[in-house]
């Protein structure tokens, strides 16, 4: 799905296909977009626009495709899917605006943690050997 198609979806289907809020997207293609739109500059154009090489790139993350699939999917060979995947995590990291937090900043934050502490310890049972007595037998009293 190229993101003409994708932009008419609604926020939850929209989240689902790509994996990140239509406001995040609309943040990570203005970070992207002074380095990846080539219109007008010197040397080889991409085909894809701005938007479609960061859905290109949210869809290697978010579905564990192939990048010989998803090159099929958008029309590039499997080394543009390559080369386009590794500028946009390098252009991403060097921003700095999408970073997790770190271990540090995890444990200090002022959640409280509760546990819940399950017993599953095993006990014996105690059954009837298989061959001691027959257990059909003593079931009906006696009567074949």
């Amino acid at each position: 799905m190229l993101y003409p198609q994708i932009q008419t979806l609604n926020p939850v289907a929209f989240r689902r296909a790509c994996g990140v809020k239509r406001e995040t997207f609309q943040a990570m293609v203005i970070v992207l977009s002074p380095d990846l739109n080539r219109q007008g500059k010197r040397g080889g154009q991409n085909r894809l626009s701005v938007e479609d090489q960061l859905l290109m790139t949210l869809y290697y993350w978010q579905h564990y495709r192939t990048q010989f699939d998803i090159g099929l999917e958008f029309g590039v060979s499997e080394a543009t899917v390559c080369r386009t995947i590794d500028k946009v995590e390098a252009l991403l990291v060097k921003s700095g605006q999408f970073r997790l937090p770190g271990k540090r900043q995890l444990r200090q934050a002022e959640t409280e943690w509760e546990a819940v502490v399950v017993d599953v310890t095993e006990v014996a049972i105690e059954r009837p050997q298989k061959n001691s007595v027959p257990t059909r037998a003593a079931s009906t009293n006696g009567t074949r």
